[in-house]
């Protein structure tokens, strides 16, 4: 009688243990790829035009594994990019800290899925057909039921947990890690705006959306890796779709170029607008060298008593800080430090300047390109030669 328990119960395949782990590997992996492939490069930034047997794919194996709606994880999306880490962003760790975006980022992702002002205003251009209509928006859980019989049936038991892992895998690593740890911690290669991270370097257990803040400098763009040293599983794929004829790119991260001369101005403006995040990465570069210098001179002065400037750790984040940011105790401090060093305060000011050029969208080329020409003659004659090399790099961009 236990016997026969144990093979009713055991499925229809019994496999080793590491047997049932590729499995659910595999599947889970499938699942990740439809997420960054689909829903994300695809729907919400059109970075990617699939193939309809494609989409229809991705579309059931949601509708499967998830139970994600596609205009309301679309949406929601759109959203957070719109009001990226302020109140009104649905999952923001920069608001709701780090460990509860990471505990209920479900809980925020259902709470937005149901407002229906956020999926009239960013769930645009979204399947819309009768399959959407009438199964896969009306029939979630029926269809997550599915595998659950199919899992048990093959696996058993076993198959139970395997059905149960599948399903939390996307809340665990979307709505948690990268949602959570995407905008919290890890390194940055652009300063955006806002708190965005790249996880590691190696885009592959999530498909590539570790490469989180390389997404937000450039979010419409198919492909999330940008140094040498990345890698993007979900660019990969794409490439392998594209050379089926079953995907086509349509956007991707404009790559910067360095022309042997000066170029044309309203080029080199363009260039520079368009590579905003890399060029002030470069700034920041600049600045931390010969800041260091100013600051330890400084330092020593405060030390002989020659001048007073105390909490000089406070004051060196308040100079890297954007200043818009700033409160007034934190630019006190900074007029202070300005007082006693020119390098500094030019520096500073030749960094506002520099963001301004973008910043000034309603003015004219003719208006943008004199900004232009009088950042480059305040920088050649500042007297701090790093400051003038990267006037002249910069005027190389094209």
């Amino acid at each position: 009688m236990l016997d026969f328990l144990m093979s009713a119960t055991s499925g229809l395949i019994d496999l080793p243990w590491w047997g049932y782990v590729l499995v659910l590997l595999g599947t889970t992996h499938i699942t990740i790829a439809t997420v960054t492939i689909f829903l994300h490069r695809t729907q919400a930034h059109r970075g990617v035009d699939l193939h309809p047997v494609v989409s229809h794919f991705f579309r059931a194996w949601l509708w499967l594994t998830t139970g994600m709606v596609t205009k309301e994880w679309v949406a929601i999306h759109r959203k957070h990019h719109a009001k990226c880490d302020t109140v009104d962003d649905p999952h923001s760790p920069v608001i709701h800290g780090h460990w509860g975006v990471l505990r209920f980022g479900v809980d925020m992702y259902r709470k937005e899925s149901k407002n229906l002002d956020t999926l009239e205003r960013y769930g645009y251009g979204t399947p819309d057909d009768w399959v959407e209509r009438n199964v896969y928006s009306k029939y979630t859980w029926q269809g997550m039921g599915v595998p659950l019989v199919v899992f048990f049936a093959l696996f058993g038991f076993v198959g139970l947990s395997m059905w149960c892992i599948q399903l939390i895998w996307i809340p665990i690593t979307a709505a948690g890690i990268i949602n959570g740890t995407g905008h919290h911690w890890g390194y940055r290669n652009y300063l955006t705006e806002d708190a965005s991270t790249n996880i590691v370097p190696w885009g592959i257990i999530i498909g590539g959306e570790e490469l989180h803040n390389n997404h937000h400098a450039f979010g419409a763009s198919a492909r999330f890796s940008h140094r040498w040293y990345e890698f993007d599983i979900g660019w990969m794929y794409i490439c392998a779709l594209s050379a089926l004829a079953l995907a086509k790119v349509r956007k991707e991260a404009p790559a910067l170029k360095l022309r042997t001369v000066e170029g044309d101005v309203d080029e080199t403006l363009q260039a520079i607008i368009t590579h905003r995040y890399r060029v002030m990465q470069d700034y920041a570069r600049l600045v931390r060298r010969t800041a260091k210098i100013e600051f330890a001179a400084l330092k020593a002065r405060a030390e002989k008593g020659e001048i007073e400037l105390p909490n000089f750790k406070q004051l060196l984040k308040d100079f890297r800080a954007d200043a818009g940011t700033l409160a007034d105790v934190q630019r006190a401090r900074l007029a202070d430090a300005f007082a006693h060093s020119d390098a500094l305060k030019k520096l500073y000011q030749m960094r506002q300047d520099l963001t301004a050029l973008w910043g000034r969208s309603t003015e004219s080329k003719d208006q943008l390109a004199m900004r232009w020409k009088q950042w480059r003659a305040n920088a050649e004659s500042s007297n701090i030669a790093p400051l003038q090399a990267f006037s002249q790099r910069l005027a190389r961009f094209g």
